[in-house]
């Protein structure tokens, strides 16, 4: 069982929610966190159990950071939108250069959030 952290911005969030719901059986033998919306999106069109953080402008983003830290995050599946500019880019580049640093399993879209399911 693997713990996998959930986040998608914005214009990305039905994305996600729509790959969560495809992929709900496999997702089921896991532990979820997500950050708040995008968790509540999940939980909403996947019935999937999961812990909600804060969103991700409010500290979500940071919680996953210091979730990978600490190592109690085993991949990150972060639906990115690169056209969209986001108030808190600080906190989002902080969360992609943690995952970096720690070597965590990391997914931006959906083909490489597939790959990232498939190996855990």
């Amino acid at each position: 069982m693997a713990r996998i952290g959930l986040v998608a911005h914005d214009d990305k969030k039905d994305e996600l929610a729509a790959w969560a719901l495809a992929n709900r059986e496999a997702l089921s033998r896991h532990t979820i966190f997500a950050t708040g919306t995008t968790g509540g999106r999940v939980m909403a069109e996947t019935g999937l159990a999961l812990t909600r953080l804060k969103s991700g402008p409010l500290g979500g983003d940071a919680q996953l950071g210091a979730m990978i830290v600490e190592g109690q995050l085993d991949a990150l599946v972060f639906f990115i939108d690169p056209l969209t500019a986001q108030p808190h880019d600080v906190d989002i580049k902080a969360l992609i250069r943690l995952a970096t640093l720690y070597d965590t399993l990391f997914a931006i879209n959906r083909p490489t959030a597939d790959a990232v399911l498939a190996a855990i």
